[in-house]
């Protein structure tokens, strides 16, 4: 699809929601710039900019960046492909984030993938890894030969910090305390529009459809 006009879309969803998937999939269907706060963020650490030393201090002590510190990172980012249509993920996490973004672009439609917790945690604490090779077994659709062991190697799997099921519980939690006033905020301003579902082949129509009718529309009104 050729946009004629251009529009700019935030995707929210938890960790393990497949966001990634439907990002991918957006960007190649409707040819949107797909933009992740995670990338700007090590691309600005890894060039030590001003912002990327400042930020690298704060990780490296355990606190979190400061919102205005986020704002200024992604909205220069966003400057530089000012007449570029895109999806943003991961930012904003935050109502002062949503805020800021809101006074510099005008976001057309926030994309939420509202995946039960259950699902998720389910579908991340089966994955175990191979640590030398980086290999990822999963439980339920791709287990190892002999459970607990390497297919080529033969030698133990291992569960990630990240994905034993405590972490995961703590990752849910806190991103649902941090991103409800953030989906609260976009719901007001009548631009939210929420997918639910277990399965990421299963939701991604529903968002595909959504999207081709609100592009139509907004090439309509250039038109």
């Amino acid at each position: 699809m050729v946009l004629q006009k251009i529009f700019r879309a935030v995707i929210m969803g938890p960790p393990g929601s497949g966001k990634g998937t439907v990002s991918a999939r957006i960007t190649k269907s409707f040819g949107l710039k797909h933009i992740s706060s995670g990338d700007i963020l090590r691309a600005n650490v890894n060039a030590k900019t001003e912002l990327g030393l400042l930020m690298k201090s704060c990780i490296d002590q355990g606190q979190l960046v400061p919102d205005d510190v986020m704002s200024r990172l992604i909205l220069s980012d966003l400057g530089a492909m000012d007449q570029s249509s895109w999806l943003l993920d991961g930012f904003p996490r935050t109502v002062s984030q949503a805020d800021a973004l809101d006074k510099a672009y005008t976001v057309d439609s926030v994309i939420n993938l509202n995946v039960p917790f259950q699902t998720i945690k389910q579908r991340l604490t089966s994955r175990w890894t191979h640590l030398p090779s980086g290999r990822v077994y999963n439980i339920d659709f791709n287990p190892p030969k002999v459970p607990g062991f390497d297919d080529v190697t033969g030698e133990p799997l291992v569960q990630r910090d990240d994905d034993t099921p405590e972490t995961v519980t703590r990752r849910l939690k806190a991103y649902e305390t941090q991103t409800e006033p953030v989906l609260e905020y976009y719901r007001s301003k009548g631009v939210l529009e929420t997918f639910s579902g277990t399965e990421t082949n299963k939701i991604w129509p529903h968002v595909e459809t959504f999207l081709h009718k609100k592009l139509s529309l907004v090439n309509q009104r250039v038109a």
